[in-house]
């Protein structure tokens, strides 16, 4: 049975100087401070990759200069694309008496309302029902009453409004308990089951409406409404996804600067400790 070759032991360390000890001596503190500093700038050139491996297609920003008509784009039963959502249209037609409605839990700013929307009858071809958030009021039993002035003025009237063209929200399911009845989302496809049966389909968006022409923010007004913020969304974010590997590159080149001061520590700590084990057994060599 042949015999195994033993494994060559790690010498073992011990005594003075400790790594500790190694460490803080004057050169090896200088050459920690140039490792900072390398790691320093490998961490900014990691950091300024970054700030280039997101950019915003500004080709896809929302143009708010231009109005168009909502039908040039898109129509009833056609989902909400880019070519649409977060644009800003124009469309004739009537509000629809008695399909006028209250949503909750809708922010303006940094506080929390309601809005009073509207079933709005879209003129042209194609027509179809559109549903268009009016005006925000702080509170449901407020938007109530707004609702009420605002069907009375504007119920049955030919308008022309103008707005921002949005996705809908999901239905959202009153908590046990609440009004089974309230409406705590912007969901067109919830809202075309509670108006009065009408020709045509449905559009999948809604506006936010902007105040002007016929329908003014002095009407909002003295109707107890205030103009809903209109916030178009941001424009896509592109990710360059080779100027994230080399952020990810340089963060790593700045943790291995640190690494690579710390292995050169230990190794003038081991050859510190092996000259002191060499001059050990010489001298016990020439003593037997």
């Amino acid at each position: 049975m042949t015999e195994q070759p033993r494994r060559r032991e790690r010498l073992s360390y011990d005594g003075d100087p400790t790594l500790g000890a190694v460490m803080r001596m004057p050169k090896w503190i200088g050459a920690l401070l140039l490792a900072l500093l390398v790691a320093g700038g490998f961490a900014w050139l990691g950091q300024w990759q970054l700030s280039h491996a997101v950019t915003l297609n500004n080709e896809s920003a929302v143009d708010d200069a231009t109005v168009r008509p909502l039908n040039e784009v898109t129509a009833p039963g056609k989902p909400v694309t880019d070519e649409s959502a977060g644009y800003v249209f124009d469309a004739t037609g009537a509000f629809v008496a008695g399909d006028f409605m209250v949503v909750e839990q809708r922010r303006n700013g940094d506080k929390e309302g309601a809005w009073v929307v509207g079933h709005f009858d879209v003129q042209g071809s194609p027509s179809g029902g559109l549903a268009v958030a009016i005006g925000w009021a702080p509170d449901v039993a407020a938007a109530k009453l707004s609702l009420q002035a605002v069907e009375r003025q504007f119920a049955g009237k030919e308008l022309a409004i103008e707005g921002r063209y949005m996705p809908g929200d999901a239905p959202v399911v009153p908590s046990p308990g609440s009004d089974p009845a309230s409406l705590l989302s912007m969901a067109p496809s919830q809202l075309v089951n509670l108006w009065q049966p009408f020709e045509g389909g449905s559009y999948a968006g809604f506006f936010v409406m902007h105040p002007g022409g016929e329908l003014n923010a002095d009407q909002l007004i003295d109707a107890g409404l205030e103009t809903i913020d209109s916030v178009p969304p941001l424009p896509v974010g592109a990710i360059n996804w080779l100027n994230l590997f080399y952020a990810v590159e340089w963060v790593v080149f700045a943790g291995f600067a640190i690494f690579f001061w710390y292995r050169l520590v230990r190794d003038d700590w081991e050859k510190i400790h092996e000259l002191k084990l060499l001059a050990v057994a010489e001298s016990t060599a020439a003593e037997e």
